[in-house]
């Protein structure tokens, strides 16, 4: 028992997991008499001391993000904020076993709850890859089997809190994630993607199917260099019995390129699909059995007979309907900014989404009121996360503005910028390797400006050259990444953060090269 209560809110009750990120706690809601999990992450052991109010910053965004997604295969984010030097989540608790657990206790592994457990993990994957979200490390220990059979995702966001940055290794020169289920792109410090996600959920295919991850080594790096090199094996050559379309399934997810895996998780799922039981089919499951929610789609659990379930319906009267008031933007605007100034995002998102169409109607689709009303709309969309949305915007700002200014002014670059961010973040990494490198003349060519911070061009270089490792051109990567060293060194000096961030990452590959 703990005792310690954080937020004067969550009680501690017993500690059920610990890592190099932190603990994780069954807790009571003293509010609302519940059982809780808290996640607490501890700052010192993430961060150095000077980033730690950005850590901080990182959390929330992360959380917010986090917490648009929702499914019924995701634990439910309840709060989040810091407590002394503590980050904490709190989160549903879950009860059952974690993956890990219950494959060691069903070896081996029937086939057909290996799919059952990969279908409702495609089912997640395809909501969390929509807003989007990257999971990157999704493993046995990060999924658990309810005792009604669904399979619950956990941990969603938790490795972005550490680096939001997806093209950046840790201060260790290691990428995030666990070296067993991780992409060649993210072993390399590579840009992530959905298809990084994929690319774990065919290692996680494999084990549950052979009883083994398909690459291990005594190392860490070992490990990294056989997912980088080597052929995974096929599965029908430990289980002849496993179907010739699944053992194909898990061979293209575990596609050294991405380029050559399923385009996504919809995809993966339609490729399970006629493997799954169907309602009614087959005998009865038993407990912890994650073909269940197949077999008897929303069955209560335990069974009961239906008297004792069943609801009579609900009827309501609609309300009456309400006509259309055209918002008054003036006073919309001054709302916009006190929600921004108090970090509500995603409340002013709604409320600039409203607003512009009654702006664009009132002063003009090419008035200032206007363009300046997008740019805020397409900035605060980027810091909600939510690049799907904020990509058309930009693309229509940074054309209006080519077209008035020419394609070399600052603004139309900033806007083609932050297009290409969104691609990235987006998974679309060939999209966004292209719009970066369309830009990067503009960047090089325009006049210097002194300081310690890098220009830029020097980011847009970096971020090509992580792309580069993601499409699998390890030498042209290489390459890039010497040559920006170069500069940055004779540029602002060999002990500048950058410089040291683009040794760590070529020491990282030669020593994954050397294995």
């Amino acid at each position: 028992m703990n005792g310690r209560v954080i937020a004067d809110r969550y009680e501690l009750s017993t500690l059920i997991g610990q890592g190099g990120m932190g603990q994780v706690w069954t807790a009571y809601d003293r509010r609302l008499d519940r059982r809780v999990a808290v996640k607490l992450l501890r700052l010192d052991h993430m961060a150095e001391a000077s980033a730690v109010e950005e850590m901080r910053r990182r959390f929330v965004r992360e959380c917010r993000v986090t917490a648009q997604v929702t499914h019924p295969g995701l634990v439910t984010v309840h709060d989040a904020g810091s407590d002394g030097d503590d980050l904490y989540l709190v989160m549903q608790y879950v009860e059952g076993a974690d993956l890990a657990d219950h494959l060691a206790e069903h070896e081996p592994y029937p086939w057909r709850w290996a799919v059952a457990v990969a279908a409702q993990v495609c089912a997640v994957l395809a909501a969390v890859h929509a807003v989007p979200i990257v999971h990157r490390d999704l493993k046995p220990r990060n999924l658990m089997v309810k005792p009604d059979g669904t399979v619950t995702v956990l941990d969603l966001g938790v490795a972005s809190v550490l680096d939001t940055d997806t093209t950046r290794l840790t201060h260790t020169g290691s990428p995030i994630g666990s070296p067993a289920y991780m992409a060649p792109e993210q072993a390399m410090g590579g840009a992530v993607g959905p298809y990084t996600d994929l690319y774990a959920l065919g290692v996680l295919l494999h084990e549950l199917l052979s009883g083994d991850v398909p690459f291990a080594a005594s190392t860490a790096l070992g490990v990294l260099h056989r997912h980088l090199y080597e052929a995974p094996p096929p599965v029908r050559q430990l289980r002849p019995e496993v179907p010739e379309p699944l053992e194909a399934l898990v061979l293209r997810l575990l596609a050294k390129d991405p380029r050559h895996r399923p385009s996504g998780a919809h995809e993966v799922y339609e490729a399970l699909a006629p493997l799954l039981p169907g309602p009614g089919t087959g005998m009865p499951p038993g407990p912890m059995d994650p073909t269940r929610p197949l077999l008897r789609p929303l069955a209560p659990w335990p069974d009961r007979p239906a008297s004792q379930t069943s609801a009579q319906p609900v009827t309501t009267t609609p309300p009456a309907a309400v006509p259309a008031q055209r918002p008054d933007v003036a006073s919309a605007v001054d709302e916009v900014k006190r929600l921004l100034g108090e970090g509500r995002i995603t409340q002013a998102v709604d409320m600039l989404g409203a607003i512009l169409p009654a702006a664009a109607a009132e002063h003009g689709e090419r008035s200032t009121v206007v363009r300046i009303l997008r740019r805020q709309y397409a900035t605060t969309l980027m810091d909600d996360g939510q690049y799907r949305r904020a990509l058309p915007e930009l693309r229509h700002l940074a054309d209006d503005r080519a077209a008035e200014a020419g394609p070399g002014d600052p603004q139309a670059l900033q806007y083609r910028h932050d297009a290409a961010l969104c691609l990235e973040q987006l998974g679309e990494a060939a999209a966004a390797l292209a719009e970066y490198r369309a830009i990067l003349p503009y960047y090089e060519n325009a006049p210097h400006q002194p300081g310690s911070a890098p220009t830029p061009a020097f980011d847009i270089r970096r971020r090509i050259a992580h792309l580069l490792l993601t499409t699998g051109d390890h030498t042209a990567a290489h390459q890039q990444l010497q040559n920006l060293l170069y500069d940055t060194e004779r540029r602002y000096g060999p002990y500048h953060p950058l410089a040291a961030e683009l040794r760590r990452a070529l020491q990282h590959q030669h020593n994954l090269r050397s294995v």
